[in-house]
């Protein structure tokens, strides 16, 4: 069993990655695939975290509480309200213009690098497709709460 001292460490790193994470993508107007997966996982991890440790707040400290509420606030506030639609937007503006260059192509024949070239905006266009559910599901989760 991990005692409160390791308990209180690790949620403080985990909410500072979070930290992290969301100036990251509060600064940035672009940000990849990989960068939106790993920002969105640890806001699970920590709103999982914070979770756990409130059904035990009694037992907790002081500082681990002020963390907990500190951590719910940097989500909802910072993440929720303000990050999560902007990736949202950004993702089907993506898919839109993906589907249109897709579609625009020619319908005749086309040389190799021209079926290179879709085959790789296909792949983006399944990535950002895959992605975008992914966020919406997090969507529908914070909307059922």
């Amino acid at each position: 069993m991990s005692s409160p001292d390791d308990v209180f460490s690790m949620f403080v790193s985990e909410s500072q990655k979070l930290q992290n994470l969301i100036d990251i993508a509060n600064n940035k107007t672009d940000m990849n695939i990989h960068e939106i997966v790993e920002t969105y996982y640890q806001v699970m991890n920590v709103s999982s975290m914070v979770t756990m440790l409130k059904q035990q707040a009694g037992f907790e400290p002081k500082e681990l509480l002020e963390k907990i509420h500190e951590s719910e606030n940097l989500i909802s506030e910072k993440f929720d309200s303000t990050i999560h639609p902007k990736i949202l937007q950004k993702l089907s503006v993506t898919i839109q213009e993906l589907t249109k260059n897709l579609q625009s192509g020619n319908f005749g024949e086309k040389s190799k690098e021209q079926i290179e070239s879709d085959a790789r905006l296909f792949e983006e266009l399944r990535q950002n497709m895959s992605t975008k559910e992914f966020v919406e599901q997090y969507e529908f989760g914070i909307t059922h709460d």
